[in-house]
Order: C-alpha cells, then sequence, then structure tokens
C-alpha cells in the first residue's frame, strides 16, 4: 500500500495546471503597472522643487510649506504650525494638511494608490505630496514628503523628506513604507493647472472641495480648466 502522503498520477497534471493558471493569473495582475512605468521617460527629477529640512515631527508643515511654495506662495513651515494645529493636531494632520491647502486657495487632487500614478506625475512635473513611514523593525514614525523624482533603471524614487534634500528609496521599499501609511498621496495644484491623465469626476469633486472651503472663485477656475 502506497504512504498517504503520495497522490496519484493522475491528480498531478491537474495541480500543475492550476498552479501554472495561476501563476500566469498574478503575471497578467503585475503587467499593468510595469507596462505604465515603462511608458514613462526613464528618468525625471524636478530639480527646482523648494526644501524645508527639519525633524519627523515638523514633517507635515515642512512638505506643505514647500508644495504651497512651489505653487508661488509665499511661506515657511513656520507660518503653518498654527493652522495645521500643531503639536496637539497631529493625529488628524490629514485632513488639516488638506484644509490649510484650500485655505490658499489651491485644488487638493487624490491620487491612485498605485506607484504609477504618482511616477505619472511627476513626469508631467507635478510634485507628488504623500506620507509613508520611516524607520526600522525597531523604531518607525509616519512622515510628510514630496515625491520629485525617479529612475525606472535603478528603480529608485526621489523624495525631499526630513533632512535629506534627495532621499533615494528602492520602489519596493518606498511602496511598503508608503502602503504602512494607507497609501495617501495627492496634488496641491493652482486650479488651472490640471494633472496628467485627470479623471474629470474627480477633479470636479476635488473643485466642490474648494468650493466648499470658501474658494468658490478658485473652484470655477479650475471647472473652467476642466472645459465644463
Amino acid at each position: 500500500m502506497l504512504p498517504t502522503f503520495l497522490t496519484s498520477s493522475a491528480a498531478l497534471p491537474r495541480r500543475l495546471l492550476l498552479a501554472v493558471a495561476l501563476a500566469a493569473s498574478l503575471a497578467g495582475c503585475a503587467s499593468q503597472p510595469d507596462n505604465e512605468l515603462k511608458s514613462l521617460p526613464q528618468r525625471v527629477e524636478l530639480g527646482t522643487v523648494p526644501f524645508f529640512r527639519g525633524n519627523a515631527d515638523q514633517s507635515a508643515p515642512m512638505a506643505l510649506a514647500a508644495i504651497l511654495s512651489e505653487q508661488g506662495v509665499r511661506i515657511t513651515p513656520g507660518m503653518l504650525k498654527a493652522p495645521l494645529h500643531l503639536p496637539k493636531g497631529i493625529d488628524q494632520l490629514q485632513t488639516s494638511v488638506q484644509s490649510v491647502a484650500r485655505d490658499y486657495g489651491m485644488l487638493v487632487y487624490p491620487l491612485d494608490p498605485a506607484l504609477s500614478a504618482l511616477l505619472t506625475q511627476v513626469a508631467a512635473g507635478n510634485p507628488v505630496l504623500l506620507r509613508f513611514q520611516e524607520g526600522s523593525a525597531f523604531w518607525s514614525e509616519p512622515r510628510y514628503a514630496l515625491l520629485v523624482g525617479y529612475d525606472r533603471y535603478k528603480q529608485r524614487v526621489l523624495l525631499r523628506a526630513g533632512f535629506s534634500r534627495r532621499l533615494l528609496m528602492d520602489f519596493d521599499d518606498f511602496e511598503a513604507a508608503w502602503k504602512k501609511e494607507g497609501s495617501w498621496a495627492v496634488l496641491v495644484q493652482q486650479p488651472g493647472q490640471l494633472p496628467a491623465q485627470v479623471d474629470r469626476q474627480r477633479w470636479l469633486k476635488a473643485a466642490n472641495d474648494l468650493a466648499q472651503a470658501g474658494q468658490e472663485q478658485a473652484a470655477r477656475r479650475a471647472v473652467t480648466a476642466l472645459g465644463q
């Protein structure tokens, strides 16, 4: 009698076919983002994006000040501490960052939780405001940063973060750290400046959020930019 851990010869081909089918399915899922990345320029760096250095607990005002400065606002991180309700309001920072950006007349456009979505915007000249987890297995904390470049050949992204003007991270490491903080990423745009591959409904929702914040004129500019 055969041992119980051996299977019949008829079962093996069926299991092999299932394994091959599963592998093909997974490969198909992975191919779409890969193809999107391959369509982008090999290397991009937005070298003129401003940078403010500092500790992790000040990363939100630093990153927001940098992207507002990129949009032509004269501002420093210190001017944003009170509007962001720091340090007491640290648990509501994601909401506060967006609200303050709208107070300055900017449209906040959320991005899909995919690396290709972020790099598409960078390739179009748009820095991305995001949050990722910095640290190690023994210590970590959330940090706001700006994505300002990438290198497809070396599989790296380039961030303005913390004390580093040019923080390099491998694609896989960045995606893991970004995912730990909810894969949150947005553009902070002038209302007349459409993102690459704009989603019309998402843009109109962002314009409505801008109007609800009391920026009706800016919201109208955003709608006009969309051709409506």
